[in-house]
């Protein structure tokens, strides 16, 4: 009598399972594509400004346009998703994605490429958050592990192959083509959400916060414009300092208000969850911080620190990033054994000495020592960003998914633009007190030092977590 009703909870979990992971698997390629744009550009620069008749210094107008786009929209994302359905706006997000790439492509002046930018700009901002708002709202908590694995990959990934292919593509075919690449993604994305991603919308949908939006935008593109401005040392300090201290004014400003308002932009409410303020406010930000300071300096390290060709130090990268993909096939089982504690704070230990670790290596190290180092780096990395990500929304109620998913795009932006700018700044600081001219080996071990240090206290902030947190969303059992 009870076996029809179980091997109707057994099927219409397996359904659920596949939902869930197809779901993710199509987020992550809509994610792949945006992320492989943003890293793909950079070794074009030169040729474009080259075909638009300006200095290639004056391309990085591109560069800041778009994220001071994405950082002004970003905060719009969870109020849209929650008023027109989040697959409804992750569709929108891609076609304005992909059509502003085509734009890029033809472009024939600066002016016409910054307005692209722009448009694109906007289509990554509503990308992020919604497609992990998508993921939230087809996963159960047991299924949310392997979701967020898939959807992180991209992020660990297009970092490698992007600046390759964009030097392959500018040299055998043209610049435009690295924007042209994005249609048949951008086109495979929209067909794939189209036909498989269910369609949603909360039917509680609050009047729009314009005060709400207004500050928290300006606040997060004043902030990140000023960060953006400490990774390059040539920029007058005081409009920088000025605009990462007006930044932070504007954005308590922001707090207060979604903090009084009756009908919010975005739910602060998540912070008072531990795991979610823990994992994205807290240490994990820290922690983002160093993770995402090495990828920048590690190419700088092995070619003005070592001395070698760029295609040598990109080999030597991508021996770190195969460590990043490589951890993907253990991490939920290791969660499932150890449990989100103890992963988090002798992973991030791990993570972090391998930082300091590679400001100790040098051109005399045996090329299989270093190897080695850029797998464990990776490796660590790896699980720590997945855990991170997925510790974030364990305990995330439903009403609170899309502001989550907000705040977590926008923290990990400060995040990353941090990690450069105090990367960048320590690198200058050291080589300016030593009055050199260019940094040289014991730059970047300081720096490295100093970047792992920081990783190294985010760590053990994390033994602040119950032994059992997000225990239902690893499998882990406290039980012995």
């Amino acid at each position: 009598m009870t076996s029809i009703p179980d091997n109707e909870a057994v099927s219409q979990s397996t359904h659920s399972a596949r939902q869930s992971r197809r779901v993710a698997l199509i987020v992550a390629v809509a994610f792949f594509m945006q992320l492989l744009d943003s890293t793909i550009i950079s070794t074009s620069l030169p040729q474009m400004g080259q075909s638009f008749g300006v200095p290639a210094v004056a391309m990085s107008i591109g560069i800041t346009a778009y994220m001071l786009t994405m950082a002004v929209f970003v905060p719009l994302s969870a109020w849209l998703a929650d008023r027109f359905g989040a697959r409804t706006i992750f569709l929108v997000a891609i076609a304005l994605f992909t059509l502003a790439s085509i734009a890029c492509g033809f472009s024939q002046s600066l002016t016409a490429f910054v307005a692209a930018r722009i448009v694109q700009g906007l289509g990554s901002a509503l990308m992020t958050p919604v497609g992990r708002i998508l993921v939230l709202r087809n996963a159960e908590k047991s299924e949310l592990l392997n979701a967020t694995a898939l959807i992180t990959w991209p992020a660990l990934f297009a970092p490698v192959i992007g600046p390759v292919l964009g030097g392959f593509i500018t040299t055998y075919l043209s610049w435009h083509w690295n924007f042209f690449i994005n249609a048949p993604l951008g086109l495979t994305g929209l067909a794939l959400v189209a036909r498989f991603v269910p369609g949603d919308r909360d039917s509680e949908a609050k009047p729009f916060d314009w005060p709400g939006f207004f500050l928290t935008s300006l606040g997060l593109a004043v902030m990140l414009y000023g960060l953006e401005r400490l990774a390059h040392p040539g920029d007058s300090l005081l409009p920088t300092i000025g605009s990462i201290g007006i930044g932070i004014v504007i954005g308590w400003s922001a707090v207060r208000h979604l903090l009084q308002a009756r009908h919010p932009l975005l739910d602060l409410s998540a912070f008072k969850v531990l795991t979610f303020a823990i994992s994205t406010l807290a240490a994990g930000t820290v922690f983002r911080v160093a993770i995402n300071a090495t990828p920048f300096l590690l190419p700088l390290l092995f070619q003005v620190g070592f001395g070698l060709r760029p295609v040598d130090a990109g080999l030597l990268v991508l021996a770190y990033f195969l460590g990043n993909l490589g951890m993907k096939t253990v991490t939920t089982p290791t969660l499932r054994r150890f449990g989100f504690r103890a992963v988090m704070v002798v992973n991030g230990a791990i993570a972090s000495l391998a930082i300091m670790a590679c400001g100790a290596i040098s051109p005399q190290t045996p090329l299989a020592l270093t190897v080695a180092l850029m797998l464990v780096a990776g490796l660590s990395r790896s699980m720590q960003f997945t855990a991170l990500n997925t510790l974030a929304f364990a305990d995330i109620g439903a009403r609170q998914r899309s502001s989550a998913a907000t705040l977590s795009s926008m923290l990990q932006q400060i995040a990353m633009l941090f990690g450069v700018a105090i990367a960048a700044a320590i690198l200058n600081l050291s080589q300016i007190i030593r009055g050199e001219a260019e940094p040289d080996l014991l730059d970047f071990r300081i720096t490295f030092a100093v970047i792992g240090l920081v990783g190294l206290a985010a760590a053990m902030r994390f033994l602040v977590l119950p032994a059992n947190a997000g225990a239902e969303v690893s499998g882990h059992s406290t039980n012995s």
